[in-house]
């Protein structure tokens, strides 16, 4: 079954959108995923500061 998010307070730095969301479990969660074709980068945080750093300091090898 697939999981339906609904993102919110989105920004982009660079390729990387970073959003938040909540979880199965109603914990708030945030996320960092480049846009990049070709380039797959996807993670997951606790905090919103790790994944826009993620963000800022990701480099894309496509």
């Amino acid at each position: 079954m697939a999981v339906y998010r609904n993102f919110r307070d989105r920004i982009r730095i660079g390729p990387v959108q970073v959003a938040s969301y909540y979880d199965g479990r109603g914990r708030d969660k945030h996320t960092a995923a480049c846009t990049a074709p070709g380039c797959g980068f996807s993670a997951d945080y606790a905090d919103r500061s790790a994944a826009e750093l993620a963000a800022r300091t990701h480099r894309c090898k496509a």
